[in-house]
């Protein structure tokens, strides 16, 4: 008997008790099937273990999205050339910086030595629209088109004011690497909707420059590998290795897996790793996606008036038109977790020549996704976000010329918002007139990941998974929830 107590170790003791907390949640799941309910509909989680079981539809509340399609433009758009229309900065183009504005804020190495900080106005016109008076670049006729189904927030701010902290805040909660990102905190906290697609995909325009994009922004961090974000490539096979190999019918990889499956299992006995587990659900996630995942990224049957709302590089593999179609695509099939990047948007200089170029990348394709996401009835089931890690300073970088550039301003900022819970048409938040500070409704990054998590019916203080002796959550200790910017 003494020696069977002692052969409870440790590890075998907390992986029974972890299980126990999954058997609370499958067993109420179980008991409201037995009682006539649909296990699907929004339910209320009494206690954390719920939601950490990884059981789909079971949330702290009645969520409003189901799920996340994120367009990052990586590198920092200029909100003032875009979204921030700001006339004093025309009227005093030319002079400088006002220390009163400034009030002694870091500015960056590329921009803080210096002699000389011109104030720079936007080279391009704009003009309000939707009923909520947003004002638009003309660099954006498209996205002015749905101005009535966004809500623009121009009061973002940041503390990272380079690139990789900076998109890795966004991503991931905190400015260091290593920790889980949005997605697959998701992925943990909702699980999956499509049994034969991952919970979270990543897609990224093909041959672009600027910062680079590491796989720590879709990682799972501590969490459970299973979670981390699979990469669907614009290539004849969008997942490595997923295919088999010459020779390997579907008939000889399922009895290979099935051999494989009892190893791990018997494995599992003697030593209750988690991760063995995770293995064993990565072969059989790719097993099933040998079938679904052709099918999920073939367009043939998409109709011609679809395929040209989202404008001439639809049908190039790899575009951000592309991959947009393909986002509405995963989407319809239960993807929770949708993350586009695209590059290049880094202007320290050339920006008038450069900023155009991106936003005709850019402009029709996301417009298109909205209103591809309306007419099938999933926007308001679906939050669209799009933005990227901070924004451009109203001063020149060096000095002012035509082809002029801005150097990083992570003070304000602009993003914007569509679709699940969020309150169309709208403006929050106002920058000063010179662009340069908020003055009225600041959104931190964890503000607006402890909104998108309420959305979805997460309440961002009890989505925690205990890590090195202590409880870590996408917000870490921060995070106000903006009720400005929902309906």
């Amino acid at each position: 008997m003494q020696s069977q107590l002692l052969s409870l170790n440790r590890r075998t003791f907390l992986s029974n008790s972890g299980m126990g907390l999954g058997s609370i949640a499958l067993a109420d799941l179980l008991s409201r099937e037995a009682h006539g309910a649909d296990p699907k509909l929004p339910q209320v989680a009494d206690t954390a273990a719920t939601i950490d079981s990884g059981i789909p539809g079971l949330t702290h509340f009645a969520p409003r999205a189901k799920r996340v399609i994120y367009l990052f433009m990586s590198g920092g758009p200029s909100q003032l050339d875009l979204y921030d229309y700001k006339p004093l900065l025309k009227q005093r183009h030319g002079e400088q910086l006002p220390d009163s504005v400034r009030g002694g804020q870091r500015l960056t190495g590329m921009s803080g030595n210096q002699s000389s900080i011109p104030l720079v106005g936007s080279p391009f016109e704009f003009r309000q629209a939707g009923s909520g008076g947003a004002w638009f670049s003309n660099l954006l006729p498209h996205t002015a088109k749905v101005a009535d189904e966004l809500c623009v927030i121009r009061s973002m701010y940041t503390e990272a004011i380079n690139h990789g902290p900076g998109v890795t805040m966004f991503q991931t909660g905190t400015q260091i690497a290593g920790r889980p990102s949005f997605g697959a905190w998701l992925s943990y906290g909702l699980g999956q909707d499509n049994q034969n697609l991952p919970a979270f995909v990543v897609l990224i325009t093909r041959d672009k420059s600027g910062q680079p994009l590491g796989a720590h922004l879709w990682g799972s961090g501590f969490l459970p590998t299973r979670h981390q974000g699979v990469l669907f490539r614009a290539a004849q096979d969008p997942v490595l290795y997923l295919g088999n190999p010459a020779g390997i019918d579907a008939a000889s990889r399922r009895g290979l897996l099935d051999r494989l499956r009892e190893l791990h299992e018997h494995q599992y006995q003697q030593l209750p790793d988690p991760e063995i587990r995770s293995r064993i659900d990565h072969y059989e996630m790719a097993y099933a996606m040998q079938s679904s995942v052709p099918e999920a990224t073939g367009t043939a049957e998409e109709p011609k008036h679809v395929l040209e709302s989202y404008g001439p590089d639809v049908s190039t593999p790899g575009t951000f038109a592309a991959n947009c179609l393909q986002a509405r695509r995963l989407a319809e099939r239960g993807v929770r977790f949708i993350q586009l990047y695209h590059q290049d948007w880094d202007h320290h200089g050339g920006l008038p020549g450069a900023l155009p170029k991106l936003c005709q990348e850019t402009d029709q394709p996301a417009a298109a996704l909205i209103r591809d996401l309306r007419a099938r009835g999933l926007l308001d089931e679906t939050l669209v976000v799009w933005g990227g890690e901070f924004g451009r300073t109203n001063y020149c970088q060096g000095r002012i010329q035509a082809n002029f550039g801005r150097d990083h301003h992570p003070r304000c900022f602009s993003i914007w918002l569509a679709g699940g819970g969020i309150k169309a048409g709208t403006v929050y938040g106002e920058t000063c007139e010179f662009g340069y500070n908020v003055v009225s409704d600041g959104v931190h990054i964890h503000d607006l990941q402890a909104t998108m998590l309420h959305l979805l019916g997460i309440d961002h203080e009890r989505l925690t998974w205990k890590f090195q002796g202590r409880r870590y959550r996408l917000t870490d200790v921060h995070g106000q929830l903006v009720h400005g910017i929902m309906s």
